[in-house]
């Protein structure tokens, strides 16, 4: 049995539809999709509903796509409530969620561990340091780089979405601290948990919107075996403090523009 890993499928493109359309079936292992599914319920739904009979079971966290409320959809409905609505569509199908008691790893040599997906957004602190961050979105605006989530990502009933990932870091840190010290982690996030892990030589300023400090050092202080991120779009293996971050986007943009092949699953463990 083996834990599989893949993000960013943004299934709104024809071509990556049929890419994920082509994913063989996995009895035996487990996939984490590591957010940004698609834009809508439907693309969600038609995902899950492809893949869950492939596999023994899906992990999901969301993207920041994920909670996107888009003009043209039906529905409308914005922020917490959005993503509430995601979570219902995932325990329909037996996904599991960062809403969801932690499930127990248990083939993994002799150590059991815990995988937590987890839902935090970000805070703008991703940004130079000594720099506020009204000056940091100006110096980003100046480049032309403005996330779509300024306009579609609201934070209702939040006043800002700073707001709502603190709430989220919070809550989370309190669970992820009462599971047992006997048991390592694999952190399942779809922003990168660090700030050095955000490589994104022709964007650097995009970094804004990819993560919070506030998590730096979750990979230590919660024992993580590897962590799991996409959002980059820039697949790659990294090392912090002994501790192996997978970034398992597909190596494509949001709108799908060039050929997806079969979507490559990451093996996250036991680790290859």
């Amino acid at each position: 049995m083996r834990l599989l890993a893949v993000s960013d499928l943004h299934v709104a493109s024809a071509t990556t539809r049929n890419a994920v359309a082509s994913i063989p079936a996995h009895p035996d292992d487990w996939l984490i999709l590591a957010g940004d599914i698609g834009e809508t319920i439907p693309h969600l739904e038609w995902t899950l509903q492809t893949l869950r009979p492939r596999f023994r079971q899906l992990v999901w966290v969301p993207g920041n796509h994920d909670l996107w409320t888009l003009p043209s959809d039906p529905n409308q409905v914005r922020g917490e409530s959005r993503y509430q609505q995601l979570v219902e569509v995932c325990r329909t199908l037996d996904v599991l969620t960062p809403e969801d008691p932690y499930p127990v790893w248990t083939a993994h040599g002799d150590r059991p561990v815990v995988l937590a997906p987890l839902f935090l957004l970000y805070d703008y602190s991703f940004r130079p340091p000594g720099s506020t961050k009204a000056e940091a979105l100006n110096a980003a605006m100046t480049a032309g780089v403005v996330c779509t989530d300024e306009f579609l990502l609201h934070p209702d009933p939040y006043p800002s979405r700073e707001v709502w990932c603190r709430r989220r870091v919070d809550g989370t840190a309190e669970r992820l601290a009462a599971i047992p010290e006997r048991y390592a982690t694999v952190l399942i996030s779809h922003f990168p948990l660090r700030q050095d892990l955000v490589y994104l030589p022709r964007i650097p300023q995009f970094s804004l919107w990819c993560g919070t400090k506030l998590t730096e050092d979750w990979h230590l202080r919660f024992r993580a075996l590897a962590v799991v991120y996409g959002h980059l779009h820039i697949p790659r293996t990294s090392w912090r403090n002994e501790v192996r971050f997978e970034e398992v986007s597909l190596m494509h943009g949001p709108n799908g523009m060039r050929s997806v092949p079969v979507p490559s699953l990451r093996q996250v463990l036991p680790y290859p």
